[in-house]
């Protein structure tokens, strides 16, 4: 996996310009990113949307949906933001919508705005049919699919693994037997989380043994998201063909919904050593936290890159990096560093814009970070938000 940037985006960027924390997003790399997935849209004909689940800076909604065919959501709250904030009511986006169930009164809302609803239980279909079939009567553009598990694993995570056995996400083909598909014009599948397109084509075939003989009877297959679309070595000429090939072969439209590839190279998490400390090794805690502002550190897990720093033992200086809450084990990692760390010093964690700011919670009543948008080619920086007291009494009563 090369995760090596196409060019130094936050190579001049100045730390200390931002409150912190502060998530900063570049526009220019976001940019750059949607260029290349308007690029695939256009050469394969798929209809590309963005997985707010993974970034949802709501800010640059215009930007998105200048580039891509629309969003995808989780549920009523980001659907309504798409709708909002990404072309969906003024540009006429589509806005595609999947839940793993549905409340009545959640579908009702959505059924005034969304393009797409897909349902993971033929339960929730038949339980919904006739509600959604009314309301496709006075909005012919409304599409109702589900989501099938074709039980074939590609994650790497069982966390993040959406056919893992006894999956509560998605159909499996014996429950497809004796059930009538009226009313029903697409299907939708997830099988990937950060990965190339050799995942993909294994999945595509794995589809299309268990469910090929549905697919001829569709409008719309929806391929999902987990696509790293804008790495460096992702093989885009091979997603178009096949793209382009199930296509053709189906006459069905092919959506893709990339997450982490909107936002990939495009955000860093700013922060500052409040204390250095001392327990058998070297210790600093930080005014960002694992548990708050990055979780997946600690349910993935996985270990956060910070500019400039390295492994342990691979600079003089050796610390290990931890939040300020009371969870013993909020800790971020160990790294080394060339010179000592001192309180004040900023640390700069990469890849934070995806997956990160969806994810923080004020736990302990931590500061949420900051949110920034910077443009590394004019250097312009505007503080888009800042969190207080009232972001952490506002979500409790």
């Amino acid at each position: 996996m090369d995760l090596t940037p196409r060019k130094d985006y936050f190579g001049e960027f100045d730390p200390t310009r931002v409150p912190s924390p502060c998530f900063v997003v570049d526009e220019v790399a976001l940019r750059d990113n949607l260029t290349l997935l308007a690029e695939v849209q256009a050469r394969s004909g798929a209809r590309v949307l963005a997985a707010l689940k993974a970034f949802s800076m709501f800010s640059t909604g215009d930007l998105v949906a200048q580039y891509l065919s629309g969003v995808c959501a989780s549920g009523l709250h980001e659907a309504k933001l798409a709708y909002e904030e990404y072309g969906g009511r003024d540009l006429n986006r589509e806005v595609h919508v999947f839940s793993a169930g549905f409340k009545e009164r959640e579908l009702r809302q959505l059924l005034t705005f969304a393009h797409h609803i897909v349902f993971n239980s033929f339960s929730q279909w038949h339980r919904y049919k006739s509600l959604c079939l009314r309301a496709q009567q006075s909005r012919p553009e409304l599409r109702f699919g589900l989501r099938i598990n074709p039980e074939h694993s590609e994650g790497h995570t069982a966390l993040y693994d959406p056919c893992a056995p006894c999956s509560r996400l998605g159909i499996v083909r014996s429950l497809f037997s004796g059930e009538a598909l009226d009313g029903i014009t697409g299907l939708h599948f997830h099988t990937l989380c950060e990965q190339d397109f050799t995942p993909l084509e294994r999945t595509i075939a794995a589809v299309e043994e268990k469910f090929g003989d549905l697919i001829p009877r569709m409008e719309w297959i929806n391929f999902g998201g987990g696509h790293h679309i804008t790495r460096r070595d992702y093989q885009v000429d091979a997603l178009v063909a096949a793209v382009r090939a199930f296509r053709d072969k189906y006459d069905v439209q092919v959506y893709l919904e990339p997450g982490e590839a909107i936002a990939l190279f495009a955000g860093v998490l700013v922060s500052e050593v409040v204390d250095v400390t001392w327990n058998g090794q070297a210790q600093a805690i930080l005014d960002t936290s694992a548990t708050c502002h990055m979780p997946d550190v600690l349910e993935m897990p996985y270990r956060p890159q910070i500019t400039g720093a390295a492994r342990p033992g691979e600079l003089p200086h050796d610390y290990r990096l931890g939040g300020q809450s009371c969870l013993a084990g909020d800790t971020i990692g160990e790294y080394s560093f060339a010179d000592p760390l001192r309180v004040g010093d900023r640390l700069v964690f990469e890849e934070m814009a995806y997956y990160t700011m969806v994810k923080t919670n004020t736990f302990n009543g931590i500061q949420l970070p900051a949110i920034a948008l910077w443009n590394s080619d004019t250097d312009a920086l505007k503080i888009v938000k800042q969190f207080g007291y009232r972001a952490f009494k506002s979500r409790l009563s």
